[in-house]
C-alpha cells in the first residue's frame, strides 16, 4: 500500500519496479485489485512520484477491461492482474477461468501496459495461465514457492517454476 512508509523505502532504495495494492499495511495478503476509476486522483499522484523517481510501477488490478483502461489512464506502466479468482477457477474448468484474464491482458497489451501477474499461482496452474497470456512479463509467486521449497528445495524448486514459465 503506498503509505509515506512505503513511498519514503521506496524513494530511498530506488527498486526497479513498485507494485502499489490496495490494501492497507495491516492485511496480511490482498484480496482485490485497485479501482481505477474511484481512485483515480490518488493513484495518478502516487504513480506520478514513482515515475518522477525513476521507478517502473505496477498496480495490482481485477481482470477487467474497464479497470485495465482506468490503469492506463493513471499513468502506471504495467498492471499485476489479481489471480486468485483463476486459481480458484482452474482446477474445474481453466478456459472459463483464464478467460476474463485473457481479455484483460489483451486489453492492457493494446493499450501499451506491461502485463504482470500473482496471486495464488502454483506449480498447477502456471503454466496454463503463461500459455493462454504469453506477453506475461512477471509473475509474483510467494507462498507456493516456499511451501514447494520446504519439500524441494529452494534451487530446485525454483528451476520447476522457470519451467513452467518456458
Amino acid at each position: 500500500y503506498p503509505d509515506e512508509r512505503y513511498l519514503k523505502m521506496v524513494m530511498e532504495l530506488k527498486p526497479e519496479q513498485a507494485t502499489l495494492v490496495p490494501d492497507p499495511p495491516h492485511v496480511l495478503t490482498s484480496n482485490a485489485g485497485w479501482d481505477t476509476q474511484k481512485h483515480k486522483g490518488f493513484l495518478t499522484d502516487i504513480i506520478g512520484q514513482l515515475k518522477e523517481a525513476g521507478v517502473r510501477t505496477s498496480i495490482f488490478a481485477e481482470p477487467d477491461e474497464a479497470i485495465i483502461e482506468g490503469a492506463a489512464l493513471v499513468g502506471t506502466d504495467r498492471v499485476e492482474l489479481y489471480t486468485e479468482m483463476y486459481a480458484t477457477g482452474y482446477l474445474k474448468d481453466p478456459q472459463l477461468a483464464v478467460s476474463n484474464y485473457v481479455r484483460a491482458a489483451n486489453k492492457a497489451k493494446e493499450l501499451g501496459l506491461g502485463i504482470n501477474a500473482g496471486h495464488d499461482l502454483d506449480l498447477k496452474n502456471l503454466k496454463y495461465l503463461k500459455e493462454q497470456i504469453p506477453n506475461l512479463d512477471e509473475v509474483s509467486i510467494g507462498h507456493a514457492l516456499f511451501c514447494d521449497a520446504l519439500y524441494l528445495g529452494l534451487e530446485n524448486t525454483i528451476q520447476l517454476y522457470l519451467r513452467e514459465l518456458q
